[in-house]
């Protein structure tokens, strides 16, 4: 059954329904697991943020990893920050910060768009010329590779008149429509806020940041508590795939691959939110012992039983039984055989 949603067409069909009905039956379980799981969903936050931010400004081309994203972030000092990548970590930050902490004041306008904008790259002094205003010059979407290749996806909405007439008609219709599903509405407008490509540089962050943004704001609270943008990075390669097909219809394309990519990368990451809670659940019924025990594996992953005990103090044989429990519970996983066998934690 094909729909028209904005300016795209819509294959709507049986699966694209599923996927919507498996969101909000989670969504509509929320309240409760809230309640339920105040100090987890704390430990989970911060987690996510920081995949969050290293994974998205990956997607761009930074080389920083979680770990040294997770140092830089716990003790920045703006003075110090010059190279590209930690600007950009940073930038990213403060503006996932600003939605955490005032996603229900921020508005779908130009203004706070572009005020937004002008967070994600305000440490940067190199952006001055352009951040928090509408591109000046023609840009093309790229994808940086693991190699440091780049390709040219698609080409993008003119700038000037072309591009503030896209974007007002686009939050001009986001903001009226009232029929279309809060999740194909959200999914069509980062489509198209991609493919206008309004500003000069950080497009792609700042979709990513707009689509946490739409969703809380649509009442999908739990997606703080896991990356989007990790699930994105994962699937690099069929994101920028999936965006170029589509594109290439334009205008009045086709957006049904997009809409399925989007709602079951949003499944994908529900699905590993309700696996940490699982986890957090059974974690909180471990004795004090098994507690201590995860939590050295936690940090010290490819661990041996031998190495656990004597760390710990712990007596060997309580060290395999807790170790085999941990394993029984999925928890923890064991790897290898005999004198090599060694646990990781899920």
């Amino acid at each position: 059954m094909n729909e028209k949603v904005y300016n795209f067409e819509l294959a709507l069909n049986w699966k694209l329904l599923r996927f919507i009905s498996q969101i909000d039956r989670f969504d509509a379980s929320w309240a409760t697991i809230e309640k339920k799981e105040g100090q987890s969903l704390k430990q989970l936050k911060s987690i996510a943020t920081i995949k969050s931010v290293g994974a998205s400004t990956r997607i761009e081309g930074s080389k920083m990893s979680d770990e040294e994203v997770e140092v830089l972030l716990s003790n920045i000092d703006i003075s110090k920050i010059e190279d590209r990548d930690s600007q950009e970590v940073v930038g990213y930050f403060n503006v996932l910060d600003e939605i955490s902490e005032s996603f229900d004041k921020i508005q779908i306008t130009e203004r706070d768009i572009k005020g937004l904008h002008n967070i994600l790259l305000k440490i940067s002094s190199k952006d001055n010329w352009h951040r928090g205003d509408y591109k000046q010059h023609s840009n093309a979407v790229e994808a940086t590779f693991p190699d440091g290749t780049r390709q040219i996806i698609f080409r993008t909405t003119d700038p000037g008149f072309a591009t503030e007439d896209a974007m007002r008609a686009l939050i001009s219709w986001h903001e009226s429509e009232r029929e279309v599903h809060p999740l194909i509405r959200i999914a069509a407008f980062v489509y198209d806020f991609v493919s206008i490509h309004p500003f000069q540089d950080g497009n792609g962050r700042l979709s990513r940041l707009l689509t946490t943004l739409l969703l809380m704001k649509s009442g999908y609270m739990w997606i703080q508590y896991v990356s989007f943008e990790h699930e994105i990075e994962s699937n690099k390669k069929n994101y920028y795939r999936v965006l170029r097909n589509c594109q290439a219809q334009r205008p009045n394309e086709n957006i049904s691959e997009w809409i399925e990519f989007f709602l079951s990368s949003l499944i994908s990451v529900k699905t590993k939110l309700e696996s940490k809670l699982n986890k957090y659940s059974l974690e909180v019924g471990l004795a004090p012992k098994a507690k201590v025990i995860l939590s050295f594996i936690n940090e010290y992953p490819n661990c041996k039983s031998g190495e656990i005990a004597s760390k710990l103090a712990f007596p060997n044989p309580t060290v395999k039984r807790i170790l085999s429990d941990l394993v029984s519970k999925k928890l923890i996983e064991r790897n290898g055989k005999g004198a090599g066998t060694n646990y990781i934690a899920y």
